[in-house]
């Protein structure tokens, strides 16, 4: 209750750093243009604002590439045109492999930072762009983009009276643990890409064949193999992609059922954490603990039904 009312009086705004850069791109840039600026700047996301109308598009993921990597797969004599695709001939691309649309969710930065999150929890979108209104123009202009990880950031820095964060997760409802999507080293990478796709998720354990963890294929490694507009890299094993990480990669992030909420978010405080791997004693693959899941527990544990579902 104190970290939501906490988020109840503060806006989206105060989770903005005091400097930041916004790289926003127009829908009429190409694919391949798109992913090169990505990679450029170390960002794994974009606002689209649509020239012709003055309107913000929605937002660009990586989960659009995938899509697009999925539909390279279902139509490869496509490959030869994937060069010429324009942001916004995604729509078409997603629509022709049944997937869902671009994230279009927006939210005014002066709102309330609860209600951003909650907009998050019901969209299952992992970011949310600021979308505020130009005094003179009455048009639409885009702030920034908040996401999971930057809010419970700022939860764990300013929230300190958080006593029901003392227990230890296998004492609590959070994360997931049953019909894990796991893949090995030898798994081809095109066959972890359906995994993302099929399920809806943003990263597949990699174990051994005694169920040990050895590591994380991430959605985000999708874009270091297609840079260049090189699908070849796509034919690669799991083992063979994940050695081409960029050197600054920080590595993946483990934790315990015996480990607790606050010492988790001590850990988001310090470090880019996305999601923790769950694993037991011998390193074995357990669960999966992500941001959205220690974020829905922070918004609905202990609410009533009526709050839930307001």
């Amino acid at each position: 209750q104190r970290i939501r009312d906490f988020l109840k009086v503060r806006t989206s705004y105060d989770v903005l750093p005091l400097s930041f850069r916004l790289i926003i791109f127009d829908t009429s840039l190409l694919v391949k243009k798109s992913l090169a600026i990505l990679i450029q700047n170390g960002i794994v996301s974009a606002p689209l604002w649509d020239s012709k109308t003055s309107t913000f598009a929605g937002l660009l993921t990586t989960s659009d590439y995938i899509n697009l990597i999925q539909y390279y797969w279902q139509n490869p004599d496509a490959v030869k045109r994937i060069d010429q695709f324009k942001l916004n001939s995604l729509r078409d691309i997603e629509k022709a492999i049944g997937v869902s649309q671009l994230e279009t969710a927006s939210i005014h930065p002066l709102q309330p930072l609860y209600k951003a999150c909650r907009h998050m929890l019901e969209t299952r979108a992992r970011r949310i762009p600021l979308v505020d209104i130009d005094d003179e123009t009455g048009r639409a202009m885009v702030v920034s983009v908040v996401t999971q990880y930057r809010i419970l950031k700022f939860v764990a820095v300013n929230v300190h009276e958080t006593q029901l964060l003392r227990k230890p997760l296998r004492h609590l409802n959070l994360g997931t643990y049953q019909n894990l999507e796991t893949a090995s080293m030898e798994t081809p990478v095109f066959d972890v890409i359906h995994q993302l796709v099929n399920f809806n998720i943003s990263s597949v354990p990699i174990v051994n064949s005694d169920n040990v963890v050895t590591n994380v294929f991430e959605a985000v490694d999708v874009i270091t193999l297609i840079k260049g507009a090189n699908y070849d890299e796509l034919n690669l094993n799991v083992g063979e992609a994940l050695q081409k990480r960029p050197e600054d990669f920080p590595g993946i992030y483990t934790c315990s059922m015996d480990d607790r909420l606050d010492t988790i978010f001590d850990t988001i405080r310090k470090s880019r954490v996305h999601r923790l791997v769950i694993i037991n004693e011998n390193s074995q693959l357990v669960g999966i603990l992500t941001l959205s899941d220690i974020l829905e527990y922070i918004l609905l544990e202990g609410e009533s039904d009526d709050s839930r579902l307001g």
